[in-house]
């Protein structure tokens, strides 16, 4: 079963992950490797890690385009891919930094000054689309979340992850330590 899921996003890396990013200057998949890499090399937990690497992946599984979501209508890709990856069966401390990484980003424009300056200019579209900056009642219950800080270091990787010059592992680097967090 496990070496099923990950053969499953082998694939949607492969084939969709190969597809422009959005506007951005990488593929969906070297945008998601990149972000990887960035958690890896900051001596994350295995988990963050592998949220960093699939932190996207709603944009291959949920019912709403990357396309659409770019065209105005907010897609939700990151819980429908935080519902596909605990419906694989993955934990919750890969789970839920994908779940609220979106939010991550509204948190950040609310409470960091400069944050929204770093954005890209497809990340300033997605962000209006998204709800925009998150007001006092919004910061305060994302800071009680029990995977905010994740969430924030897994945005802070994501906003970093354009680089169309990054030489990073491919996925199946990544490959172990997917098989491995399923096996707990």
């Amino acid at each position: 079963m496990k070496q099923d899921i990950v053969d499953v996003l082998a694939r949607l890396f492969a084939e969709q992950g190969g597809t422009e990013y959005f506007g951005e200057p990488v593929t969906q998949a070297g945008h998601m490797l990149q972000a990887a890499a960035y958690a890896e090399a900051a001596g994350a937990e295995p988990s963050l890690v592998a949220a960093a690497l699939l932190h996207d992946v709603g944009h291959f599984t949920g019912e709403i385009s990357g396309h659409e979501l770019m065209a105005g209508t907010d897609n939700r890709h990151s819980h429908s891919g935080a519902d596909w990856l605990a419906a694989a069966r993955f934990p919750e401390a890969v789970t839920e930094p994908v779940r609220l990484h979106v939010a991550a980003k509204r948190y950040l424009c609310a409470v960091e000054p400069g944050y929204f300056d770093l954005l890209s200019e497809a990340s300033v579209f997605t962000l209006s689309v998204q709800g925009g900056p998150m007001d006092a009642d919004e910061v305060a219950e994302f800071e009680r979340g029990g995977y905010a800080e994740a969430a924030v270091a897994l945005r802070r990787w994501d906003e970093a992850a354009k680089d169309p010059e990054a030489q990073v592992p491919g996925f199946e680097h990544y490959r172990p330590l997917l098989e491995k967090l399923l096996s707990a």
